[in-house]
């Protein structure tokens, strides 16, 4: 048989951990168990897609101003301008591939402030090229919530209509493009793709009472509080700055965890305003970065969505700095939905109680966490299963499985 043909699509690269760690969880599948596949990217960073996943990127926009903020006449034309010769770029790639492959992210929905000619518009010229073109198309473990803004929400309804294959990261995901007006009845709902990945050794809680990871965000609200953004960064930031000062005050060691480079002005700003030995920040540069320093803490507390998977799989006991309904569904089937706390108001006093209670809990919730964590284990074998049978149906059936450490390794290194 001819290798398969696999591209890779996203805002990979760019310096969102979370996502590079659902093409890390894809990758290590396909060469699990597609290892004949040829795989390249069409990404938002493709110099860092290459050299840490040795496979050939590509730029995802022609303009390299596109995530800049356009004031000057010359740089609007230009964006208008790489919107356009993005339409045929994009058809030109996905020419080149039998299958494209989506992996997890919240690409169907607008809990972060989103403009739809922004990575709407891509993904839907990558859909609907795929559809044109007779490219399979799979939306792999991906987000989805409702979207009010028009545009958005129209880009959004048909690229998921467009592609050959869908599944979600949870059922709030799927309700959202069924609201949305698409057929969702063969689509499924499994684990977040991280769940797929290696997990290291938890060192279990410690006494005395030990390190503490706060996850932190530059978080301004969703797509629909723009006109209030900055307010509700100031309350986030003053009451997770007065939680840590309470921490400190009991002389806990808190390890300030980030997901996404825009997060370093609140690591400074908090790091500046408790000015603490006990306070330290982490360099983290990957989920499995992450994850080995979840795994060392006795609690955590965090905000953004790739944060929380990565307390949750390592099994230590987590508390969300909940900003969208997604994190909270997260935390609800991993059986800790009492522990979650709202981004957009937080309340460090309500918060220190919530925290203390889950401390207290710490024993029987690091019990549930592992069952929870077999039985998300088990599902996303069936993930992979089903996307084999859904764009390779030529292969030798398989058994697909969560990666192992070795294949891990292997991903990285294999050029």
């Amino acid at each position: 048989m001819t290798a398969a043909r696999v591209g890779v699509f996203g805002l990979l690269g760019s310096g969102n951990l979370g996502n590079d760690g659902s093409l890390e969880a894809v990758l290590g599948y396909l060469r699990a168990e597609h290892p004949e596949a040829s795989v390249d990217a069409l990404c938002g960073g493709p110099e860092a897609v290459a050299a840490r996943y040795r496979i050939p990127a590509t730029r995802l926009h022609w303009n390299r101003g596109e995530y800049r903020t356009a004031s000057r006449a010359g740089a609007i034309a230009a964006k208008g301008v790489g919107k356009l010769v993005d339409v045929a770029r994009t058809a030109a790639w996905v020419r080149r591939h039998d299958v494209v492959i989506v992996p997890g992210m919240g690409v169907l929905e607008a809990t972060l402030p989103l403009r739809p000619w922004g990575f709407p518009y891509s993904l839907f010229l990558l859909c609907a090229s795929g559809r044109l073109l007779r490219t399979r198309v799979a939306l792999v473990g991906v987000g989805a919530a409702p979207i009010r803004d028009r545009p958005t929400r129209a880009l959004v309804r048909w690229s998921a209509r467009l592609a050959t294959y869908r599944s979600y990261r949870d059922t709030l995901s799927r309700d959202a493009m069924r609201e949305m007006g698409v057929d969702t009845a063969r689509d499924e709902v499994y684990p977040d793709l991280a769940f797929a990945l290696p997990t290291p050794p938890a060192s279990g809680p410690s006494d005395p009472p030990g390190p503490v990871c706060v996850g932190v965000m530059d978080f301004h609200g969703g797509n629909d509080d723009r006109d209030r953004a900055e307010e509700i960064h100031r309350r986030y930031l003053e009451g997770t700055t007065r939680f840590i000062r309470a921490l400190v005050a009991d002389g806990r060691p808190v390890r300030l965890l980030t997901g996404d480079e825009c997060d370093a002005s609140v690591v400074d700003a908090i790091l500046d305003a408790v000015d603490s030995p006990l306070v330290t920040a982490s360099d983290a540069a990957s989920l499995a970065d992450l994850m080995k320093e979840t795994a060392a803490a006795d609690t955590v507390v965090a905000t953004r969505y790739h944060n929380l998977i990565c307390a949750l799989k390592t099994g230590t006991p987590t508390l969300a700095l909940s900003y969208a309904a997604k994190s909270d569904a997260l935390m609800a089937e991993m059986g800790l939905a009492a522990y979650c706390h709202p981004a957009r108001e937080v309340d460090a006093d309500r918060l220190l109680v919530q925290f203390r209670e889950l401390e207290h809990n710490s024993t029987e919730l690091r019990r549930t966490l592992a069952e929870r964590n077999a039985a998300a284990a088990e599902r996303l074998e069936h993930q992979f299963a089903a996307l084999t049978a859904a764009l390779f149906p030529t292969a030798a059936p398989t058994r697909a499985h969560a990666l192992t450490p070795t294949q891990t390794h292997a991903m990285r290194e294999t050029p």
